[in-house]
């Protein structure tokens, strides 16, 4: 990885750590399918905004379509869960979970997808996973029910994102390929289109006993345009240029962010176990980057 990609990966981190912190202040509020629809749709209109600022030429060489379904996969349905979890765990349990979603890009890179599952890379998922179970069994919520509804949608968000990795990069092709602005826009509102009914429905039928003051629009508005419309734009580029495995290695770093910005904003405790599991989850994403490191030190001594 050289250096851009490696800021970006820590920019991603700590911008998708923070979404964790903003849905778990929206979500108990407005409720699930309201945060996710709002989240997508604000993210939407940044991203045309930024399109047209930029001016970005808009062709999608005929693949606006792949587009809008990819957008269902790797933001519609995640942003759903997530905030059907945010009404329940901290955001720092949130962030933790989402750490599985490199397990689950390994897994389906290997039974799907033809990718190689090295010993590097198993064991630097596995020793992660490690981590993230000593960061769950550290935190202040009790193990009962509502706590494996959480982590069920959480892990379901998860598997989601692994899927769209891989689709992304066989889909779109971007070596060369789609812009990943417009690959980012695509998403959001293929994503907006997906939630719309169940917004819509859940507004009328069960509408929220408040909409909420300036804290959460503040925080929606921080949570479509920077954590969702400004991070895909990032995440794409990522893809385009590291791949989808390594790209997913990023949520290795999430938790370590969004523990850190759930203590400092919503006085979630701390406790020493978070730095033992955050150790954990640091050497797992080297194992699961040294290969790549090892063949760019190779090249180089040539």
């Amino acid at each position: 990885m050289n250096p851009a990609d490696i800021v970006r990966m820590f920019s991603l981190a700590a911008v998708w750590g923070a979404s964790f912190l903003f849905m778990r202040i929206i979500a108990p509020v407005l409720g699930a399918f309201p945060t996710a629809f709002f989240r997508v749709s604000i993210a939407a209109v940044g991203l045309l905004a930024i399109l047209a600022l930029m001016r970005v030429k808009w062709d999608f060489k005929g693949k606006f379509r792949v587009c809008l379904m990819l957008g269902v996969i790797n933001s519609g349905l995640p942003a759903t869960l997530y905030s059907v979890a945010a009404k329940v765990l901290p955001a720092g349990y949130s962030s933790i979970f989402n750490a599985t979603t490199p397990l689950m890009g390994v897994l389906i890179g290997g039974l799907f997808f033809h990718e190689k599952l090295s010993l590097n890379k198993l064991l630097g998922i596995f020793l992660g996973l490690f981590g993230v179970a000593v960061l769950t069994r550290a935190g202040p919520v009790a193990f009962d029910l509502q706590l494996l509804m959480g982590a069920g949608a959480c892990l379901l968000a998860t598997t989601s994102y692994g899927f769209a990795g891989f689709l992304t990069r066989r889909w779109l092709d971007h070596q060369g390929g789609l812009d990943p602005r417009l690959s980012a826009l695509g998403s959001m509102c293929g994503a907006t289109l997906a939630i719309l009914p169940f917004f819509a429905t859940s507004a009328i039928t069960q509408p929220p006993a408040s909409w909420g003051g300036f804290e959460v629009w503040g925080a929606l508005l921080g949570l479509g345009l920077i954590c969702t419309a400004f991070a895909y734009i990032i995440y794409f580029k990522l893809l385009s240029n590291i791949g989808p495995v390594k790209s997913m290695t990023v949520t290795f770093m999430i938790p370590a962010f969004g523990v850190l910005w759930g203590a400092l904003f919503l006085d979630e405790p701390l406790s020493m176990a978070h730095l033992y599991g955050g150790v954990l989850i640091a050497v797992a994403l080297w194992l699961v980057l040294k290969p790549a490191v090892v063949k760019a030190s190779a090249v180089a001594d040539r």
